[in-house]
């Protein structure tokens, strides 16, 4: 009995060390998949060995491992759930604070992640990717508010459920999409350690004119010629769109030609044997291909020695056939610590690619570099909506437009997902209504001119009192209307300096040049006829319609009410009239176009429309005589009557005064 009973604990104690043998494999098999960067394959193995582990600390880092992996691959909502969890033990250091913020702010956490960000500084004072994170959290609001002026559209008719990426058109073929893409079809059979995906191919989608969509994206071959076992893709293309340029990633563990960039020409439709551009060692990474539009400068991605940080933009230029020189590192400007991808040149030199160690709102965000007087690259991200609080890849445009295809897998997309975009053109426009300024009654059939100083000019005839012209950026216009029977009137509009698109809404009124004009805003000293400061603006006012009216005589009328001596009332009236004119005179306008006349008290103000629509006690065509002003019953309304009274007015005398000059 004692003898069964020792065998009975000694195979309890053999089934137990077995299976603890196993659980420490398991582990530390879960933990060297993640170390070689086989991320996807590392979360399985990982999670598998959590459940088994009983050690706290163990389970701890595990937990930590799980969120860094998610971390690297883009699943930031999922590592945000495992850091919070490996946080409580901080099982992955300092580190931790940094990566946990970078997840919080990719998931809009802001506040959060600036907490995080600062408990990182801590430790680390001056790290760029904290400081930057910092930066980054609180700027990424105000461009979710102030969008620029991109819209966006996902392409639906061809992302599928898997990655789809690195889109761009076939030189100046805008019907032809070239896109990679781990969709079912593609040659890849084995799942990618690092991503879960299977290994992605080159794609190709045609517009349908009939169908007026895209159709179903096709392996660009079948032969094993472009596209193979291996992962191939972000292709790129010469202007003609008969060379492309692509990348081959291979990801066997003991093949350190992890990426290389190759090219091949186009004969008849069909894509020749690839051949392999040489711009390195072999053993060095070379990805995410983009040709100059003289086909002589290639802009790609390595972690080569020299690097500023991780993966960062390098270039080289070609030397003599299809000779390459030595590879340069685009610059501090460009690289950062973090990693750069995705490089695109425009053939007006600007330099777009992604990044996620530059301020962005996200894990990567796409920027623009443009050279400052040749020689210092000045990047600035592109914001919302082109970027989000997601990963942002692989811009790529149409031959000088400003239209595109870029990659996202922000909120709303499948996983990595193609998008268009374009940057509608700014549209100005000037629309107006032509007035009577006496009674606010539009005028048909008046004549606009626009004039610019790009050299525009267009006339119209205003139908129904109404113009509209179509205006140009970067332009100032002078916008002038006139009729027979109306003093000339004109308006600027200016595009200069406008960020934005807009409508002008134009008033243009014109004076009738047959009845009396009331000059508002006239002020006097009381009993005087000095002209106070407040009148400057009336009179230059005066100045501009004359200027504009160079032909026009006028009678300068001043009149008082009808209180007061009669012969002293014509005496300050008269001297108004001629303070008004000397204010003109002054200002330039010939003394020959102008007559000043003070009429004191006898010529009262008859009520037009425009008065009778301030002051609704007052009737049209009657007129302000003193008895009908104390024929009111109330004194408010009687002084509003004899401050109508007291005015400076003009009318047309004649339109065809000759300039005069001073022998």
């Amino acid at each position: 009995m004692l003898k069964l009973k020792i065998r009975f604990y000694f195979l309890i104690l053999l089934v137990t060390c077995t299976y603890s043998c196993t659980v420490s494999r398991q582990y530390k098999t879960a933990l060297t998949t993640f170390e070689i960067g086989e991320y996807s394959k590392s979360i399985t193995s990982l999670r598998k060995a959590y459940t088994k582990i009983k050690d706290r600390e163990k389970k701890s880092l595990i937990q930590f491992k799980i969120a860094e992996a998610n971390y690297k691959i883009g699943q930031y909502r999922s590592a945000e759930s495992y850091f919070k969890s490996a946080m409580i033990r901080n099982s992955g250091g300092t580190v931790s604070w940094l990566h946990y913020a970078e997840v919080l702010r990719a998931n809009g956490k802001y506040e959060e992640a600036i907490k995080n960000y600062k408990a990182y500084l801590d430790s680390f004072p001056t790290d760029r990717l904290a400081l930057n994170g910092i930066e980054s959290s609180e700027k990424t609001e105000e461009w979710l508010k102030i969008p620029s002026r991109y819209q966006i559209e996902n392409l639906k008719d061809i992302n599928s459920n898997a990655n789809d990426y690195g889109a761009s058109y076939a030189g100046v073929h805008d019907n032809e999409i070239y896109l990679t893409s781990a969709r079912k079809g593609a040659m890849g059979k084995q799942k990618s350690a690092i991503t879960g995906e299977y290994s992605a191919d080159l794609f190709k989608s045609t517009y349908n004119l009939q169908k007026k969509r895209w159709d179903k994206p096709v392996l660009v071959d079948d032969q094993k010629i472009i596209n193979t076992f291996d992962e191939e893709g972000a292709a790129t293309f010469n202007s003609d769109g008969n060379t492309m340029y692509f990348t081959r990633c291979r990801y066997q563990k003991l093949d350190q030609k992890s990426a290389e960039i190759f090219s091949s020409k186009q004969t008849l439709g069909v894509w020749g044997e690839p051949t392999k551009i040489k711009i390195g060692g072999d053993t060095l990474m070379a990805a995410h291909p983009s040709l100059s539009a003289d086909g002589n400068t290639l802009y790609f991605v390595s972690d080569r020695p020299g690097s500023v940080g991780g993966k960062d933009i390098w270039f080289v230029t070609k030397k003599k056939g299809d000779t390459w020189g030595k590879p340069q590192n685009a610059g501090p400007e460009i690289n950062t610590a973090g990693d750069e991808m995705f490089p695109c040149i425009r053939a007006n030199g600007q330099l777009y690619f992604s990044s996620n160690g530059h301020i962005g709102m996200g894990g990567f965000d796409i920027f623009m570099a443009q050279k400052e007087d040749g020689t210092i690259w000045k990047v600035a991200n592109m914001k919302s909506p082109i970027n989000s609080t997601g990963d942002d890849i692989a811009i790529s445009f149409y031959a000088n437009e400003e239209r595109g295809l870029f990659t996202s897998n922000r909120a709303g997309s499948m996983k990595d997902d193609i998008y268009t975009f374009l940057l509608p053109p700014k549209i100005y426009e000037a629309e107006g209504d032509i007035i009577n300024k006496e009674n606010g009654i539009r005028i048909d059939d008046a004549s606009v001119k626009l004039i610019g100083t790009d050299g525009t000019m267009l006339k119209v005839k205003a139908e129904n009192g109404k113009f509209k012209f179509k205006l140009k950026p970067q332009v100032e216009y002078i916008i002038a209307a006139y009729k027979k029977g109306f003093l000339n009137a004109k308006i600027v509009a200016s595009t200069l300096g406008m960020d934005e698109g807009k409508q002008f809404q134009l008033r243009l009124e014109l004076t009738p040049s047959d009845t009396p004009i009331n000059i508002d805003n006239i002020y006097y000293a009381f009993g005087k006829w000095d002209l106070l400061p407040e009148s400057v603006a009336a009179l230059d006012s005066l100045t501009e319609i004359l200027v504009l009216n160079p032909t026009t005589v006028i009678e300068l009328m001043a009149h008082t009410d009808c209180r007061g001596d009669e012969i002293l009332n014509s005496e300050i009236s008269q001297k108004r009239a001629q303070s008004v004119v000397s204010y003109l005179i002054a200002k330039g306008i010939q003394s020959g176009r102008l007559v000043a006349k003070g009429y004191g008290k006898t010529a009262p103000k008859r009520v037009t429309k425009k008065l009778s629509k301030l002051y609704p006690f007052l009737k049209p065509g009657e007129e302000l005589t003193c008895n009908f002003i104390q024929g009111l019953d109330d004194d408010q309304k009687r002084e509003i009557c004899h401050q109508i009274n007291r005015r400076t007015e003009f009318r047309v005398l004649s339109s065809d005064y000759k300039e005069k000059f001073d022998k």
